[in-house]
């Protein structure tokens, strides 16, 4: 084999392989952008650049699919959301602590899961694998958490958008907790094509119902107080009924006095 020959294969085996790696980065990329969504251009938009961004993404899909999650049954999903009522019924008399309690419970939820939850971050990543139409919920959630810890100044309405985020989740890990093996390895597959419309639905449907029953429970607690300010005007105006009558005598067994009403 000549000299020239020798430069001829090897140019084509180069050109080859370059075509090769192009092909396999454009594959690439397309999986992970069908896999992480909104995530992906979230990804790039913070990194230095587009290869450190799907290198991170690759290296989260791959921590995912080496996961053993499980599905909650019947029992701990009948729990968790009895636990997520009460604590939602607490948001009208104490938004904080709703919410404080509300990340409390959702970190429970995912270490049952099998998630692991030391690291919030991560415990962002690892979602955003499953649910990347949610897992901005829970970023925006936790912001607003930490800024009510760390200064105690946030006010209701950040508190209440804090929580229909937090109830996204819960909803995405409880309720609907089958989407996260719709390719058979644990990626929740999204369609790019509807992915804004149907987030834009997700959080107007979970906004809706988390406001709609922050409104019933207050409600129900004004309810209450009204029927407890006509007792206590009832109470009052019996106590100056009572007031008004003098005793004159008392019955033949000397026990019972009657009374008479008092003239004025």
């Amino acid at each position: 084999m000549t000299t020239v020959t020798v430069i001829i294969v090897v140019l084509v085996v180069a050109a080859l392989a370059a075509v090769g790696f192009v092909m396999f980065q454009k594959q690439r990329r397309a999986q992970l952008q069908q896999r992480f969504g909104p995530e992906y251009d979230r990804a790039v938009q913070e990194s230095d650049s587009r290869r450190e961004a799907e290198s991170h993404l690759a290296g989260v899909a791959q921590k995912r699919d080496k996961l053993n999650l499980r599905d909650l049954d019947e029992a701990e999903r009948a729990r968790f959301t009895t636990e997520w009522e009460a604590v939602q019924a607490r948001f009208v008399d104490e938004p904080g602590r709703a919410v404080d309690a509300a990340d409390s419970l959702i970190t429970v939820v995912m270490r049952e899961r099998g998630y692991p939850v030391d690291d919030f971050d991560q415990r962002a990543d690892l979602v955003a694998a499953d649910h990347p139409e949610v897992v901005s919920h829970y970023r925006e959630a936790h912001a607003a958490h930490q800024r009510h810890r760390s200064s105690g100044g946030v006010d209701t309405e950040d508190l209440r958008q804090s929580f229909v985020h937090y109830r996204a989740l819960f909803a995405a890990l409880v309720e609907n907790q089958g989407a996260d093996r719709q390719d058979g390895r644990g990626a929740h597959r999204v369609d790019p094509d509807r992915l804004d419309g149907d987030r834009t639905d997700a959080d107007r449907v979970n906004r809706d119902s988390v406001n709609a029953d922050l409104a019933d429970d207050h409600a129900h607690d004004q309810a209450d107080r009204d029927r407890a300010d006509r007792d206590l005007v009832d109470r009052e105006a019996v106590d100056r009924d009572l007031a008004d009558r003098k005793p004159v005598d008392r019955d033949e067994n000397g026990s019972q006095p009657t009374y008479r009403q008092e003239t004025r």
